[in-house]
């Protein structure tokens, strides 16, 4: 099962994640890693929570991996 990533407390820093960056957005292209930084205070976002990746990349979650 694919969780989407619009909620801020399905994420935590450990969490395997697939994020879109920013220069990704228009071909939809997926980066899979590990949540190091949850950069999205509110609660939830329609595109999803932008979150930093322990390799340094960017990203809003578009899936979460269990």
């Amino acid at each position: 099962m694919i969780m989407p990533g619009t909620n801020r407390a399905d994420i935590k820093p450990g969490t395997n994640v697939k994020v879109v960056q920013k220069q990704d957005q228009r071909t939809g292209k997926l980066t899979e890693g590990t949540v190091q930084t949850l950069l999205t205070k509110s609660a939830n976002h329609p595109h999803g929570i932008k979150v930093k990746l322990t390799s340094g990349v960017v990203g809003r979650v578009k899936e979460i991996l269990s």
